[in-house]
């Protein structure tokens, strides 16, 4: 019997990585979290995930475990209490906040050292590279689109074309080569002026294709051939070709 596909992808960072993008794209406070809301969006990520059949990491399903956790404390009836116990009342929310505190600072250091490391490279002798390849990179780098973003894209795609009842349970290995379907993608981008949106490249309701879509769309970033880009906070992604 033919095992179902199976994709696992190193671009997510972890649950707290997660976590943080919901944060930043709802405008949520980080000190005054509202769980039952992040809990419902953070599930409909893994959901997500699972549809496509990716490798979900276990640390993701410990996290969701975590989160309907702390939503089932905020849940319970308020004891009456004396108003000296009350600031002793500790919130089930207080060590998922602290991590995530941590988990910001530690993020926000990344992207300094990454982004001295980056100017470094403009001011040391390096190997010659091809001012294209450069102009792509940058291209890249300058918007702020993530794998999340993708994700809550892919997920709107499924709403819209109800496409949850449809699809196929299974998906043959190499059914569909994802090399053939880097070189779609960049045919339809290219027949629609260098620009097309998101879920125009999900026109097909297969598993098959869906993942092997999302995978080439990866697989083209990471090469600097296309770029997804989202012109405004929570508005449609769109998928740019970088050119030749």
């Amino acid at each position: 019997m033919n095992e179902p596909y199976q994709v696992k992808l190193d671009t997510f960072e972890g649950p707290l990585d997660l976590l943080l993008h919901l944060v930043n794209h709802y405008e949520i406070d980080i000190y005054d979290i509202p769980v039952a809301r992040i809990t419902e969006q953070y599930m409909h990520y893994i959901h997500t995930m699972q549809q496509l059949e990716l490798n979900v990491a276990s640390e993701y399903l410990v996290m969701a475990a975590t989160l309907l956790a702390i939503k089932s404390q905020m849940l319970l009836p308020v004891q009456q209490i004396d108003e000296e116990d009350e600031e002793y009342m500790e919130d089930p929310r207080e060590e998922l906040m602290q991590r995530l505190v941590e988990y910001r600072k530690y993020k926000a250091a990344a992207e300094k050292l990454r982004e001295k490391e980056n100017n470094d490279h403009q001011i040391f002798t390096r190997p010659p590279a091809a001012f294209e390849q450069t102009e792509r990179k940058s291209a890249i780098e300058k918007n702020d689109t993530s794998i999340y973003d993708m994700l809550h894209a892919l997920e709107k795609v499924f709403e819209r074309k109800k496409w949850n009842a449809p699809l196929e349970t299974k998906v043959q290995r190499g059914e569909i080569p994802i090399e053939q379907r880097m070189t779609e993608v960049l045919q339809i981008i290219k027949d629609s002026g260098t620009r097309v949106s998101f879920d125009q490249l999900f026109e097909t309701p297969s598993r098959g294709h869906i993942v092997a879509t999302f995978m080439a769309v990866l697989e083209l970033m990471k090469e600097h051939q296309i770029s997804c880009i989202q012109e405004k906070h929570l508005d449609a992604l769109y998928v740019v070709y970088l050119g030749d």
